[in-house]
């Protein structure tokens, strides 16, 4: 495993150029060009709103399942055209109650809905529908996304590998909720969860602090780390953000025996000044998995 705190100028620390796919568009293929599909990814008897980016050429495609954080303002759909142009089919998705997908949001229920979207691009019709390689699957997410990316990986053995992007110890949090009581408590709820807005059904910033606060146990990441040594896993941490937390995970797994790449970029949660990077250092790890 390996650490590094790395500007924008280049992938990694050694000096490796940017991918092509991050910085350029691919020549056009007349006959098989990329395009999009909007689908229905079906969890719990709800339909969740959800948009395939389709590579071009002939597939079928390695793809990755790119699941957003908490609320999902930031998509990472910049990524996501990235993982495209490097020939890797995409589905992002709206959870449960998110953004206008039908049902009632929870974490517990995001969590669901990770193991719903990844039994769905393995289906052998939709495979067949939207040229997938069922053996060559990527689950992926930023912040909550990739809390719930860990938490189905501890039980899925037939993943390609996974990749979490500062993700969110949601039982840190419950733990820090756990500290306080009264108006402090609710004070530090309004901060952690100032941004929820009208995108989600069902939930509000004390609801899920209260769920928060319930799981503050069995949600911490760092207690799953034996769990995550399946296939390999890429940790990309921000040092102005969750990067410590993603830093002690991946020391965590690589100690228990997986084997981890993690890199620390210095930008805040949303990497709002470090989207190159971001995406050079995902899409470099996505395809040295097909070597």
């Amino acid at each position: 495993m390996t650490f590094a705190l790395i500007g924008a100028t280049h992938a990694d620390e050694g000096g490796n150029p940017i991918p092509s796919s991050v910085i350029s568009d691919p020549a056009p293929d007349p006959v098989h060009p990329p395009h999009s599909a909007q689908v229905l990814v079906p969890s719990h008897g709800m339909g969740m709103n959800a948009l395939f980016y389709l590579a071009g050429d002939v597939g079928p495609h390695p793809t990755v399942v790119l699941l957003h954080g908490f609320p999902g303002n930031e998509q990472n759909l910049d990524l996501a055209q990235a993982i495209r142009r490097a020939g890797w089919n995409v589905l992002t998705l709206h959870y449960r109650g998110a953004w206008g997908s039908p049902g009632i949001f929870s974490i517990h229920n995001v969590l669901e809905d990770a193991d719903a979207a990844v039994t769905f691009v393995r289906r052998s019709d939709i495979a067949e529908k939207f040229g997938i390689d069922t053996r060559r699957i990527v689950l992926g997410g930023h912040s909550m996304g990739g809390f719930a990316s860990a938490s189905h990986a501890r039980t899925d053995e037939h993943l390609l590998g996974v990749f979490l992007i500062d993700a969110w110890n949601v039982g840190n949090t419950g733990e820090e909720f756990a500290k306080v009581s009264g108006p402090a408590r609710a004070a530090l709820v309004k901060k952690e969860f100032d941004d929820i807005g009208n995108s989600l059904h069902g939930a509000t910033a004390m609801s899920t602090a209260a769920e928060v606060l319930a799981h503050r146990t069995d949600w911490n990441f760092l207690s799953w780390a034996k769990d995550l040594t399946r296939c390999p896993l890429l940790v990309i941490g921000a040092s102005k953000a969750g990067g410590e937390e993603n830093r002690q995970l991946a020391e965590a797994v690589t100690r228990d025996g997986g084997k981890v790449t993690a890199v620390t970029l210095p930008s805040d949660h949303s990497f709002q000044d470090h989207r190159i990077a971001l995406a050079a250092e995902v899409v470099d790890w996505l395809q040295k998995l097909l070597n």
